[in-house]
């Protein structure tokens, strides 16, 4: 098995940890590489249902090594609530579980700076999940951040809450929670993570290098989705980080010739949570069939996702800019019952067609999509694991965006078990 790539190919949400979790099987470690506990992927075996927002989907195979990179930021509340979680149900990380020392932290000021600075955009708010990601990635760049390994320096960690709380006193004297912001609460609390955190934490770089020279199989596993990336998304209706290929070398310090393979994940449809250009979003009837029949609901907030129609043009986009080689097509099962099926081949932008993914949020104003409508297959494709049992309009639909995108569709998923899958290759 080659070093792979899970990326999502749309606005997050594409069922990238059932894909990691099915393809982890025959990994040796699963790396996370950007987001944080903002993420929300759901694996399903058997009964029992499972989401996991820091912990990379290899946590639930045991034997397999699970690593967070230095591109994550970790929710240390958060990260050791999954941990024990999953210990209770018969999953224990010990000494699998590996987290980079560079990796900056997500305080509680953060959550309380992200709900003050989103609520007050009126309009314009970007509608995230007040998880406190955005605001750890400012304190990052802006070399404000506090980092897993100040934890273990009692003076460090002093000197830095010291110097990046002045930085946050407005949002201080505005907040409710005086708590998140008073620095001995956030010093003590953090403190008594060390014991806890000292036999999680290395150099996660050297780690994975000595892997990959030791012909290690490695499987790297993104948050959110392509159209979310800081630079290459629906900006500035975006996430705070990479979500994109590159972020794998940034957040995780490995070479790009340690990569061989990349699978995008897409839904058979598009759906979108939070606020943001969305051009076959669907808000009558269709769009509630879609987001009744398939579930749509964020896995970390519970919020009722925006729901369309396949955007290929979208889909095409995101492939060709993070290199995919194979797709992986999921919830086709929701489709079941449709007689028509949209899809987008195009824009229309003041008035002219336009092939491309519009590169400013001004073009998205006057942005309608321009459909081909195709035959659906009213049959039950759920459960199915076969090529050959899939109905001919299912496969036509597979084979049509795979000649639209360029790219090969090597797995479908057809229902939310870790098994209800359609290997071709």
């Amino acid at each position: 098995m080659p070093n792979i790539a899970v990326l999502g190919t749309q606005w997050g949400d594409e069922g990238k940890g059932k894909i990691v979790d099915f393809l982890a099987e025959k990994a040796d470690i699963v790396a996370r590489f950007q987001g944080g506990a903002n993420a929300g992927h759901t694996v399903v075996f058997g009964k029992e249902q499972f989401i996991l927002h820091l912990l990379p989907s290899g946590a639930l195979h045991p034997g397999k090594v699970c690593v967070i990179g230095n591109g994550v930021v970790v929710d240390l509340e958060q990260l050791f609530r999954e941990v024990e979680e999953l210990k209770v149900r018969g999953y224990d990380l010990t000494g699998r579980l590996f987290i980079s020392g560079r990796a900056n932290l997500v305080l509680p000021y953060h959550k309380m700076i992200d709900r003050l600075s989103d609520s007050g955009k009126g309009d314009e708010a970007l509608g995230t999940t007040f998880r406190g990601i955005g605001p750890a990635y400012v304190d990052k760049v802006n070399r404000l951040g506090v980092r897993v390994s100040d934890i273990f320096e009692r003076e460090a960690l002093e000197a830095r809450l010291n110097l990046t709380l002045v930085f946050k006193e407005d949002f201080a004297d505005r907040s409710e929670d005086k708590k998140a912001f008073d620095r001995d609460y956030l010093l003590n609390s953090l403190l008594s993570y060390g014991d806890r955190l000292a036999p999680l934490v290395c150099d996660t770089s050297f780690l994975l290098l000595e892997a990959i020279e030791q012909d290690k199989n490695i499987l790297f596993e993104g948050a959110q989705g392509a159209l979310l990336d800081v630079d290459f998304g629906t900006y500035p209706y975006t996430t705070s980080s990479n979500t994109s290929v590159g972020g794998i070398f940034t957040g995780l310090g490995i070479p790009p010739a340690a990569l061989h393979e990349t699978i995008g994940i897409a839904k058979a449809y598009n759906t979108r949570v939070g606020n943001g250009p969305f051009p076959t979003e669907e808000t009558g009837e269709t769009g509630d069939r879609l987001r009744e029949r398939g579930n749509e609901f964020g896995a970390t907030t519970q919020r009722p996702r925006r729901c369309g129609w396949l955007d290929l043009v979208a889909l095409k986009y995101t492939a060709r800019i993070n290199g995919v080689n194979k797709l992986a097509l999921t919830k086709l099962d929701v489709l079941d019952e449709f007689a028509e099926i949209k899809v987008c081949t195009s824009y229309r932008i003041n008035g002219a067609e336009m092939k491309n993914f519009p590169d400013e949020l001004r073009h998205w104003e006057s942005c309608e999509p321009i459909y081909q409508t195709l035959p659906g297959w009213q049959s039950p494709t759920s459960g199915l694991t076969s090529w050959g049992k899939l109905p001919q309009n299912a496969r036509d639909y597979i084979s049509f965006i795979e000649k639209f995108v360029g790219v090969p569709v090597n797995l479908v998923s057809t229902g939310v078990s870790r098994r209800e899958i359609v290997r071709r290759s």
